[in-house]
C-alpha cells in the first residue's frame, strides 16, 4: 500500500523534472539557431550550422525544402539527403527528424502567420555545459489560490506583444474570465489556451528583482464547479529566460501584478550560482 505524496513532495518532483527538461537534447538550453524562411519557394538560403541549402516549401506543404549532396551530411528521418527533400514541421501529421553531420539535430516549426523556420539543437551546447539549475522559491501553500472561471461564448480576442516582434501585437483568444483575490484586491488576469490547459503570462513586483525580468508562465484549468486553482508554486520561467533564440510573449497589461508573487521559479543559474545570461 502506497502513501499519497504530500504537496511538498510533488513540488520537489516538479522541480527535478524542470531541471532535467532544461538539459534535454532539444530542451531550452540546446537551441542554437532559429532560421525563418520569408522568401518565396525556390529562393535558396544557407543556414548557420546546417549543411545544404534551404527554402520555403510550395504553398500548402507544411514544412521547408532542403537541397543537399550526401557530402553535406544532412539526414531526414534517418536517410542522407541527395537532391531535394521536404522537412515537415512538428505541427504536421508526420514531423521530420533532422540530423546533421556533427551530431546536431533539427526541427521545423511554424508561426501564427504560416511562416516556417528551421531550428537547430546542440545537445552539448555551451549553455548546457554551464547550467547550474533553476533557482526557485520554497513551496508555500499560501500561494495555492482559488478563483472563479466564467466561460465567454465564442471567446474574446486580446492583443499580445512578443519580445522580438518590434512592438507588433498578435491576437490571442481567451475562452473565459478569471478572477481571484489577493490581500482583499480582486485580480482579473487573461489566460490563453495552451494545449489542454490555460496559460497566464504574468509579471509581478519581483520581476527584474528576485525573478526573471520579462515575467513567468502559469498553467491552469477550470474545475467542474466553476472555480479555478492557481498554484503559483508551479509558476515557471519562459523559454527566453534560458535562451535568446526564443521569442516569448510579454505579459499583457491585465497580467502585470502590482503585488509580489513569492512562489515559483526565479532565474536560470550557471554552475557558479550566478545568472546564466
Amino acid at each position: 500500500m502506497t502513501t499519497a505524496a504530500t504537496a511538498e513532495e510533488q513540488y520537489s518532483v516538479f522541480r527535478d523534472r524542470r531541471n532535467e527538461a532544461a538539459v534535454m537534447p532539444q530542451g531550452n538550453l540546446a537551441l542554437i539557431n532559429t532560421a525563418w524562411f520569408y522568401g518565396a519557394p525556390g529562393e535558396w538560403e544557407t543556414v548557420w550550422m546546417a549543411g545544404g541549402q534551404w527554402a520555403a516549401a510550395p504553398q500548402g506543404t507544411p514544412g521547408v525544402v532542403l537541397k543537399a549532396e550526401p557530402s553535406d551530411g544532412v539526414a531526414i528521418d534517418g536517410e542522407l539527403v541527395s537532391g531535394e527533400r521536404v522537412a515537415y514541421a512538428k505541427s504536421s501529421d508526420s514531423p521530420s527528424s533532422i540530423t546533421f553531420a556533427d551530431g546536431k539535430t533539427g526541427t521545423v516549426i511554424v508561426n501564427e502567420e504560416g511562416i516556417y523556420a528551421l531550428r537547430i539543437w546542440d545537445a552539448a551546447s555551451e549553455d548546457i555545459q554551464n547550467f547550474g539549475g533553476i533557482d526557485a522559491f520554497e513551496y508555500n501553500p499560501n500561494w495555492v489560490v482559488t478563483g472563479t472561471f466564467s466561460p465567454i461564448e465564442g471567446g474574446k480576442a486580446v492583443e499580445v506583444s512578443h519580445l522580438k516582434d518590434h512592438g507588433a501585437a498578435r491576437e490571442k483568444v481567451i475562452p473565459g474570465d478569471i478572477s481571484f483575490t489577493i490581500d482583499g484586491v480582486e485580480v482579473r488576469p487573461v489566460a490563453f489556451v495552451e494545449g489542454r490547459a490555460l496559460m497566464i503570462v504574468f509579471s509581478d513586483a519581483t520581476s527584474g528583482d528576485s525573478t526573471y525580468s520579462v515575467g513567468r508562465f502559469l498553467l491552469c484549468a477550470p474545475n467542474p464547479d466553476g472555480t479555478i486553482t492557481l498554484d503559483f508554486n508551479r509558476a515557471f520561467l519562459p523559454p527566453c529566460a534560458f535562451n535568446y533564440n526564443f521569442n516569448c510573449p510579454i505579459p499583457p497589461e491585465e497580467n502585470r501584478f502590482s503585488f509580489a508573487v513569492t512562489a515559483g521559479e526565479k532565474n536560470v543559474l550557471n554552475r557558479e550560482g550566478e545568472l546564466l545570461h
